[in-house]
């Protein structure tokens, strides 16, 4: 079994004003790389691989017509539990919970917790100096990823294993 969850990633226009913003190297703080930036809509925990199919046609059915959604990145970059810092990305709730309603029989929720929209941008022990650099973007989200976590601990893999496109 492996990790999966829906998620979106940013343009390369979004992941270049990402990019600009300082990356100081840090003791017990790790950076992530840009093939790493997603917003997770639904996280899935490990799962079957007979459940991946099932999984997109299900948040596909549910999100057949659905429009585009804007995703504003900001406004300022922030800690969460001490451990990441993120940049909060806004306008994707609606999604995420069609996303939800839709997977929630083919994988139950064990933990309920409200969605919050996150760009992870490091792990570990990031001070909190690094809070509240003012960041702003925003992007047309065009397609729904299911994507793979192979991370292991020779570093963090992630592969898109499918789309589910958007109306425009």
């Amino acid at each position: 079994m492996v990790r999966l969850a829906f998620a979106v990633r940013p343009p390369e226009a979004v992941r270049a004003v990402v990019a600009a913003l300082p990356r100081p190297p840090l003791e017990r703080t790790t950076w992530s790389r840009p093939e790493q930036w997603i917003v997770k809509l639904r996280p899935l925990g490990h799962v079957a691989p007979s459940l991946r199919e099932p999984l997109l046609d299900a948040a596909g059915a549910a999100l057949d017509g659905a429009p585009a959604p804007v995703a504003r990145l900001g406004p300022a970059t922030h800690r969460l539990a001490g451990q990441w810092l993120s940049v909060p990305v806004s306008g994707l709730d609606e999604l995420a919970a069609e996303i939800l309603v839709a997977t929630e029989p083919l994988v139950p929720v064990t933990h309920p917790q409200p969605f919050r929209g996150e760009l992870v941008l490091a792990r570990g022990r990031p001070p909190r100096e690094l809070s509240g650099t003012a960041v702003a973007a925003s992007w047309r989200v065009t397609e729904v990823l299911l994507v793979a976590d192979h991370s292991s601990p020779r570093g963090p893999r992630l592969e898109d294993v499918g789309r589910i496109p958007l109306g425009e």
